[in-house]
């Protein structure tokens, strides 16, 4: 037997609102033409609980892929009786009750025989047309509570339909939905799909009577030179609602006082800069009252006014107040792209100034006779003349920054190799600081073998490998 649970205990709260909603609708609408009349139908759907099934234990795209859909003789045939009434021009309700015979697929519950399922329903219908329309496609949602046996359940019908207005008091409506098991003990998920019609209950109302004076300012209609609008006989019932001498129908301002001349409206101000056109020497560009309408001038057209701008007949950017981007050291690159913003140099080196070929020449002689103790990185005596003329460059310019790179070839372990080239580069870098070198100005870095320049495959080829670089630039 049926227990009531959370959520059919939520769902009694929605059918609570659906009753007190009903309750409002007489007081918070009222009838006409586009608003759907009362109405009886009756209509004959089919219940499908194959093709869900079927979903659910795999899938809809298999479902349809394979055309596993349920069949006219799968699905059980009932007949209902439906209530319909509008609440807005896009909204309906309705109230159904069916009745049909089967055997009801309830979870972990077998019954031997067809048996009488009557349910109740009640629904909103959202419509993308108003009466007023011959076809009417809506989406429907709604409450269903059923009896089967001596079990209740409640479902929710979530679904599309169709109106289609064949006569003025009569319409057929096909609707398809999917209902929602909300208490899952008594109720499985199924499909219905319907087609019915459906005839007005009352009267068609009739259409008031078109009355003398419509707008009742006085004046009848048949002299009334605007029947629908309340205005003074001096106007001949037309209204001037601004009192500017040009009745509405005329004034292209109706609510704002104008001229003539310019159809009731007051003088046009194109740029909206709140000074008219007649005053206003730049009237299609917004301005400023002080400069007569205009803009306040640009003059260097850098799009920074000259109010704002401290370099105002020299085109600058924002960030500097409307001045170029400075160059410090005058060498034409300017500071944000000038690697050496003090110091002058050329453009094809960021800035920096050129390292000359013999400095070069001098470092790469250094660099080559750098020389340490097998599998050491303790330096030879012989690495200390050239090592001694590069901290001397480095004395004699100091703006210079240096990198030294140490390589290895590919005898012995990869975190052997990279552990012993950082340990020579940091020894060169070391000797050097003793010379007077400030440390922030050296970079040391171990690549292990990962940089070779030669093959490891020959002598000749790893010695060439095992190498130290030094590479001097103004910059980092």
């Amino acid at each position: 037997m049926f227990s009531l649970k959370p959520n059919y205990l939520f769902m009694k709260k929605i059918l609570s609102a659906f009753l007190a909603l009903y309750l409002l609708v007489p007081a918070s609408y009222s009838q006409d033409d586009e608003t759907r009349p009362k109405a009886l139908g009756i209509s004959l759907f089919m219940n499908d609980f194959v093709t869900p099934a079927r979903i659910r234990s795999s899938s809809l795209v298999k479902v349809l892929a394979d055309k596993k859909l349920a069949k006219l003789s799968e699905m059980n045939a009932g007949l209902a009786i439906t209530y319909f009434k509008g609440i807005r021009k896009h909204i309906d309700y309705s109230v159904t009750l069916g009745g049909s015979f089967l055997r009801y697929p309830m979870p972990n519950k077998s019954f031997a025989s067809d048996k009488l399922l009557l349910d109740a329903t009640g629904a909103v219908h959202l419509k993308m047309t108003t009466e007023r329309h011959w076809v009417q496609p809506y989406i429907t949602l709604g409450v269903s509570g059923h009896k089967y046996l001596n079990y209740y359940g409640v479902t929710m019908p979530l679904g599309l339909g169709v109106k289609i207005n064949f006569l003025d008091d009569a319409h057929l409506f096909i609707n398809s939905n999917y209902r929602v098991p909300i208490t899952v003990e008594t109720s499985n998920y199924h499909l219905q799909h319907g087609v019915g019609v459906a005839a007005r209950l009352g009267k068609k109302p009739e259409k008031a009577p078109v009355v003398l004076d419509r707008d009742k300012d006085g004046i009848p209609d048949n002299v009334d030179a605007c029947p629908d609008d309340p205005g003074p006989a001096a106007t001949q019932g037309c209204p001037d609602r601004d009192g500017d001498g040009i009745i509405d129908k005329n004034d292209k301002c109706p609510d704002v006082k104008g001229l003539a001349k310019y159809d009731g409206c007051p003088i046009p101000d194109t740029d909206k800069d709140d000074i008219n056109d007649e005053e206003d020497k730049c009237p299609t560009v917004p301005g400023v009252a002080r400069y007569q309408g205009c803009p306040i001038p640009d003059t260097d057209k850098d799009g920074i006014n000259d109010e704002e701008d401290k370099c105002p007949t020299v085109p600058g950017v924002a960030r500097y107040q409307g001045c170029p981007i400075p160059d410090t050291d005058g060498d034409g690159v300017n500071d944000e792209q000038d690697k050496c913003p003090t110091v002058p140099g050329v453009k094809e080196n960021y800035g920096c100034p050129l390292i000359l070929e013999e400095i070069k020449k001098r470092m790469d002689i250094a660099a080559k006779n750098i020389l340490f103790v097998t599998g050491s990185y303790k330096l030879q005596s012989k690495s200390f003349k050239g090592l001694n003329d590069g901290a001397k460059i480095m004395n004699e310019n100091p703006g210079m920054s240096l990198n030294i790179d140490g390589h290895t070839d590919n005898v012995g372990s990869d975190e052997m190799n990279m552990k012993l080239s950082q340990n020579r580069a940091d020894a060169v870098k070391n000797y050097i600081v003793t010379k007077g070198i400030d440390p922030s100005r050296i970079t040391a870095t171990g690549y292990g073998e990962t940089k070779p320049i030669a093959t490891n495959n020959t002598a000749a080829g790893r010695q060439q490998n095992r190498r130290s670089e030094l590479t001097l630039s103004f910059y980092k």
